[in-house]
C-alpha cells in the first residue's frame, strides 16, 4: 500500500464534513436562541418589578395624603375651640373660681390602665458588646495615657 491510498482511506466523504458544518451551526444557532430567550425572560421580569415597584410607589404616596387628610381632620375635630363648642353643646359650662374642691385621701393610689397593667417589664440585659467596641476614642485615649500607653 501507498501512502496516498492510505490517506484516501481516512479522509472522510465531502457530504460527512458538510453535515458537521452544519450540525455545528445549528448548535451554535441553538445556544444563541437560548442565550437570547434567556436575556429576554430576565429583562420581562426586571420591567414588571420595576412596574409593581412604581405602583406600589403611587400607593404609598395616596396613602400618605390620605393619613394627613386623617390627621388633619382629627387636629380639627380635637382643637379646643370645637371641643368646647361640643362640650357647651352636651350641657357642660366653664367653671367658676371656688366650684372646684381637691379633696385629698391618704392611700389612696389611682389605678393604672389596662395597658400598662398588661405591659410585663423586661429586666435590663448586661451590655452584651465587650467594653472595647462600646468606648469612644477619647476615653480609649485617657486610658492609654493612664496606663503608660501600652495594655
Amino acid at each position: 500500500m501507498q501512502a496516498s491510498q492510505i490517506i484516501h482511506a481516512y479522509k472522510q466523504a465531502p457530504w460527512r464534513v458538510q453535515r458537521q458544518y452544519v450540525a455545528a451551526s445549528l448548535l451554535a444557532l441553538v445556544v444563541l436562541a437560548l442565550v437570547a430567550a434567556l436575556y429576554l425572560d430576565v429583562t420581562s421580569r426586571t420591567a414588571l418589578a420595576g412596574r409593581e415597584i412604581q405602583e406600589l410607589r403611587g400607593q404609598i404616596v395616596v396613602l400618605q395624603r390620605s393619613n394627613a387628610d386623617l390627621e388633619t381632620e382629627l387636629a380639627d375635630l380635637t382643637s379646643s375651640a370645637v371641643m368646647q363648642q361640643r362640650a357647651l353643646q352636651l350641657g357642660y359650662r366653664p367653671l367658676k373660681p371656688g366650684e372646684l374642691e381637691y379633696i385629698f385621701v391618704p392611700g389612696y393610689v389611682a389605678p393604672e390602665p389596662d395597658i400598662l397593667l398588661a405591659a410585663v417589664d423586661a429586666p435590663l440585659q448586661p451590655n452584651p458588646l465587650p467594653d472595647v467596641y462600646s468606648q469612644s476614642l477619647l476615653e480609649w485615649l485617657d486610658e492609654r495615657l493612664k496606663s503608660g500607653g501600652v495594655r
